[in-house]
């Protein structure tokens, strides 16, 4: 950085600026390490940076007033000194504000800039913040460069250049954010100025926790982790206590964390004592800080923090209603994270959701239907909204949410009163965007749909060509994964099964798997051991011994049984060993809570189709769910129950 500052010394010199005297002393020690320049191709250490910083230090600079190549002469006259930015009254900085937010685009922005000619300090900051966040196109580059030349932001930042040395130290510090949340030119005027302004107000110690967040992510997206200045700002940050913080501070620090300075766990002390913070603070947060935090430490991989997750989540119930759509993503995706739900919240998005159902963010919606589905939450009023705003909004979705919010009701086996309608509009987006859809989303959407009765078999029969599993392998990298293969299994069974009238392309026996039954993600869900031994006891009881059931069987059809019971043509019971002479099979679905619906006596999805191909293939299906077995009270109330569900018209013999 010694060689890095020295240049811009020598740059703010030959622009005629008078350079204080601790900036010359700060060109002396190393404060950063040195960096290309910004026409440079990226070198292999840039490269680990951030996208911020790659897109910075590789792309041409647009911006041609704030460039680092125009002589100083062809700057805006400003009189001998005076200032070229002005003090508007409350009232006029309130509303100049109030107009700015509303902006949805940037030309808004730019037709407003326009309009006022003379701007408060802070709200030329609050400009350029402003245009990154209508423009900023997921952290790697604006989505119109070209913008960067408009007249009236030029004369904005030359405002902002020639009035660097008097500015309040947090303007200065979000003007120099700003500018790096634009992708300027880092060895721009601008840029240069209030980089040296930031590194004398540093030394003086005098920048507030807001402030030092705010400078440290700047440099970290001119600089990188390394940088001198970074560091000294977070000393300093260190050494004040977050006990002492608060809201708007703690969420400056999680922010600023959570933008690349606490890679390698660098500042984990500090963390934590922010948790602790945060913990006690929580009853107090409003919507953008329980947003904010919860999406840090998502970020942070604060694994430990859940008591604080918990917190942030019953206040997040007070807000529901007040998140914008991107505070109530950030929170929902959080929460999946964490694998935390609670009922108050629950509650509060059924009250919401249905209201903004068509009006909400694509995303939004699709983060409120995965939440319901990754938690098993079966909310009719939720998901009857969301079904019938997609028949008119499905457009407006990417292919990969159309497939996320069928995916939800897939999971909980939930069919929507007007299924038809719904299924119609899928089948029509299939058909004009099939080329659009990943290989993973259409598997995903055509699976949640024979989990809900509904056969596309129009595209199933693509699904099943060689040309889509070669896609579908390029895809997954690796090779695809044991998840991926039961899916396509159970989607060859479904159609063989339930679709005589099929006669397209199978799925390649190297293609299926033998077991839907797998550790970690499966398509069916392991019998629990507590309800399997009490029903196992009461079976012995029922049969007289335990040569007459078997457990666990898995049978040709890849669905595990979690007990089998076989009859001859009599209807009396054989040894679990016979294999000739078996008349009739009885499948036992032990379900326990985890087959269905968390909040709801609904099975879910893949349990419904494994008892709906049982019964298909042959079995006797005889379900023993943990919500009736939970009520009987002793060994004889658990045999009759069993006698009654498996053979309710036969008479009960006493052993």
């Amino acid at each position: 950085m010694a060689r890095t500052l020295a240049l811009r010394l020598h740059l703010l010199r030959h622009l005629g600026a008078q350079v204080p005297s601790s900036l010359t002393a700060c060109a002396a020690r190393p404060l950063c390490s040195p960096r290309p320049h910004a026409s440079a191709v990226c070198s292999p250490t840039r490269s680990k940076l951030s996208p911020r910083a790659v897109c910075t230090i590789t792309r041409d600079p647009l911006f041609l007033i704030a460039g680092s190549v125009r002589p100083h002469q062809e700057l805006l006259t400003s009189g001998s000194g005076q200032s070229l930015l002005h003090h508007l009254t409350s009232e006029e900085d309130r509303v100049f504000s109030d107009r700015l937010s509303s902006c949805t685009s940037s030309q808004q922005v730019l037709r407003l800039l326009r309009s006022y000619p003379d701007l408060s300090s802070g709200a030329a900051a609050s400009v350029l913040h402003r245009l990154a966040d209508l423009e900023q196109d997921d952290g790697c580059g604006l989505k119109n460069p070209q913008l960067l030349s408009d007249v009236a932001l030029n004369k904005l930042c030359q405002k902002l250049e020639q009035d660097s040395a008097v500015l309040e130290d947090d303007v200065v510090v979000r003007a120099l954010l700003g500018c790096t949340r634009l992708y300027l030119d880092p060895w721009s005027r601008l840029v240069v100025r209030l980089v040296s302004e930031s590194q004398e107000r540093l030394d003086l110690e005098r920048l507030s926790v807001e402030s030092l967040c705010g400078l440290s992510r700047a440099l970290l997206a001119l600089e990188g982790p390394e940088c001198g200045m970074v560091k000294q700002a977070m000393n300093q940050l260190q050494n004040k206590d977050p006990a002492r913080w608060s809201r708007a501070e703690l969420v400056s620090v999680y922010r600023a964390l959570a933008s690349g300075l606490n890679e390698g766990g660098r500042y984990l002390e500090l963390l934590n004592e922010m948790n602790a913070q945060a913990l006690r603070l929580a009853q107090q947060m409003d919507p953008v800080a329980v947003s904010e935090i919860l999406g840090a430490l998502v970020t942070l991989e604060q694994t430990q923090a859940l008591p604080l997750v918990i917190a942030l989540c019953k206040q997040a119930v007070r807000h529901v209603q007040n998140f914008t759509d991107a505070e109530l993503t950030a929170v929902l995706s959080a929460l999946m994270h964490y694998g935390h739900s609670d009922h108050f919240f629950v509650e509060a998005l059924e009250r919401h959701v249905p209201k903004v159902a068509f009006s909400a963010h694509a995303e939004t919606i699709t983060k409120v239907m995965q939440y319901f589905g990754r938690r098993r939450i079966l909310s009719v009023p939720v998901f009857n909204a969301v079904a019938e705003s997609f028949v008119y909004r499905a457009e407006e979705y990417s292919t990969w949410q159309v497939s996320q919010q069928i995916v939800a009701l897939g999971m909980l086996g939930y069919a929507v009163p007007d299924a038809t309608r719904l299924f119609r509009k899928v089948e029509s987006v299939l058909r004009a965007r099939y080329l659009q859809f990943q290989p993973r989303a259409l598997l995903d959407l055509l699976h949640a749909c024979t989990l809900l009765q509904r056969y596309p078999l129009n595209f199933v029969s693509k699904v099943f060509s060689p040309y889509f599993m070669q896609q579908l392998q390029a895809e997954e990298n690796s090779g695809m994964d044991r998840l991926v293969l039961a899916q396509l299994t159970q989607l060859y069974m479904t159609v063989k099964l339930e679709c005589p009238f099929y006669h397209g392309p199978w799925l390649l026996p190297k293609f299926r798997v033998k077991s839907f039954l797998a550790p970690g993600q499966s398509l069916e869900t392991q019998v629990e051991a507590q309800l399997y031994s009490a029903v196992k006891s009461g079976l012995v009881d029922l049969l007289g011994a335990r040569s007459y059931f078997a457990s666990k069987v898995l049978t040709p059809y890849c669905y595990t049984l979690d007990v089998e019971i076989k009859l001859d043509e009599e209807g009396y019971v054989l040894p679990a060993s016979h294999v000739d002479e078996v008349h009739k099979r009885i499948a036992l679905c032990i379900d326990g809570p985890r087959r269905f619906a968390a909040n709801a006596k609904h099975l879910l999805g893949k349990e419904t189709i494994k008892q709906r191909h049982l019964r298909i293939l042959g079995y006797d299906v005889v379900q023993i769910p943990y919500y009736e077995f939970e009520k009987l009270k002793d060994k004889k109330e658990v045999v009759e129950y069993l006698h009654q569900k498996i053979f309710p018209h036969s008479y009960r013999l006493s052993w």
